[in-house]
């Protein structure tokens, strides 16, 4: 098997999830305690998010190929991203790493295409939403991707790092986002949910809301990622 590499620490919360995630995969797949190794960054996130929020874009990519490159010294064969956010800078990172990087983007609009899906909602971090990674790849395949109003923007960042980045997950912030999903069916005919944020599915948890599919993110990456390292 490949040694896996993860940015994680984007944030903590998620990147347990990860690791779980990748161990819960191959404990399904054998039963003799075969696990890959998996080498493990966590970045600190304040530092990160403080760049982003000034839009010092190029500091930002330089302090993740930085930890990114320290990953490969560890062994990793290969790297993923544990948050959609820093798949803003995805392009440039690929480009400078000096080892394979997988898209959480790219695996989530392999994943929409082969479920048929044609107007997918988009949940994340503001700076996620505002951004157009998500756009650019699934614009490419006849894919549009629906943002939430502004209003609803601000309250879902808001939400996000001051509750659910922290493991806080509130029965009322669960219930608000459902019906942000409902609104955005009703309003912008939206016909799936993608979960744009890796911390998302530890308070959406559901295959479905309101009657369409989630896309959950992490669950999509983690089985690429997986399909990766068993590759020969």
């Amino acid at each position: 098997m490949k040694k896996i590499g993860l940015i994680g620490g984007l944030g903590p919360e998620a990147t347990v999830d990860y690791y779980q995630r990748i161990i819960n995969f191959f404990k399904k797949r054998n039963d003799n305690l075969s696990y890959p190794e998996i080498i493990i960054y966590s970045v600190t996130m304040s530092e990160f998010i403080g760049l982003m929020e000034i839009r010092e874009y190029k500091k930002a990519t330089a302090l993740l190929l930085e930890k990114i490159d320290m990953v490969r010294k560890a062994g990793a064969d290969f790297l993923a991203l544990t948050a959609n956010t820093p798949h803003l800078l995805f392009n440039q990172l690929a480009e400078k790493a000096k080892l394979p990087l997988v898209s959480i983007v790219e695996a989530t609009c392999t994943e929409i295409i082969t479920k048929n899906l044609k107007r997918p909602g988009l949940l994340g971090t503001k700076f996620t939403m505002n951004a157009s990674f998500y756009q650019d790849v699934f614009s490419k395949k006849g894919i549009e991707v629906i943002v939430p109003e502004e209003k609803d923007k601000e309250l879902i960042n808001h939400k996000l790092f001051s509750e659910i980045e922290l493991g806080i997950f509130k029965d009322e912030t669960r219930e608000m986002l459902i019906q942000l999903i409902q609104k955005m069916i009703n309003k912008q005919q939206i016909d799936s949910i993608i979960l744009g944020c890796t911390e998302f599915p530890l308070i959406l948890t559901a295959d479905d809301y309101c009657g369409i599919p989630v896309l959950n993110t992490t669950k999509i990456h983690i089985k690429e990622i997986c399909k990766i390292c068993l590759e020969e």
